[in-house]
């Protein structure tokens, strides 16, 4: 199983940049006192493959309030995992596929010997609190392989992509009073997503939207492209 790990924001409970619905010949209006109501951030654990997300909004992202919601979240996926694939049925190492063993990943810097079975590859960014020995350690004693992203690079982390879907639906053209009040629009929206969440694939549902409104931004012609490539003159 591969996951995504990230923690979106901080999003000040201030009036929000955004469209907004409104009656006609009455344009929304902001008050005139400029008063922060405080920041909330969202912690985002992300299954590419269907799409599901897992999140908890918090007022900060210390070690202390990450690595708790982060392990229990983890044994809970792992639980699942190990009751629909119980280790004493896996087979040997050596002959479980190549995503799926420790030296793909590990090789040639460190050993797998006294390992459990790799179940989850987790990508996250390559920040200080993702590095605590504590964590790390109990990410390899529980079959969980840590990728880090590197400095630069955090796009291809996925949960940041899938963060920028959800909070632009909770928060964009609004004005949430506290920082609660943010959190509670941010896990609303997840849920929302969560009922019916689209899996992040190559060729997917989105890459074909994408392909459709490319084409009508180009004329609407089914002649202005071919496999995706703009016919040139």
């Amino acid at each position: 199983m591969q996951l995504n790990e990230d923690e979106a924001g901080p999003y000040q409970a201030i009036p929000q940049p955004g469209a907004s619905w409104q009656p006609e010949g009455h344009p929304v209006t902001q008050p005139h006192e400029y008063e922060r109501g405080g920041t909330a951030k969202l912690l985002t654990l992300f299954r590419p493959a269907t799409g599901q997300i897992r999140a908890k909004g918090v007022l900060s992202v210390t070690n202390a309030v990450l690595h708790p919601w982060l392990t229990e979240e983890l044994s809970a996926m792992l639980a699942t995992i190990e009751k629909a694939h119980p280790r004493e049925e896996l087979p040997p190492e050596a002959e479980r596929p190549l995503s799926a063993q420790w030296k793909t990943w590990l090789w040639p810097h460190e050993s797998a010997e006294g390992l459990p079975p790799l179940r989850i590859i987790l990508v996250l960014d390559n920040l200080a609190g993702h590095l605590s020995s504590n964590l790390v350690l109990w990410f390899f004693e529980h079959g969980v392989m840590p990728l880090y992203t590197p400095v630069g690079g955090s796009w291809l982390n996925m949960a940041e992509s899938v963060q920028r879907i959800i909070v632009p639906r909770a928060l964009a053209g609004q004005h949430p009073k506290s920082a609660q009040e943010v959190i509670d629009w941010l896990e609303q929206t997840v849920d929302g997503w969560n009922k019916k969440p689209t899996p992040f694939v190559w060729n997917g549902k989105r890459r074909r939207r994408r392909e459709r409104a490319r084409l009508r931004r180009l004329g609407g012609s089914g002649a202005s492209i071919v496999n995706g490539y703009v016919i040139e003159n």
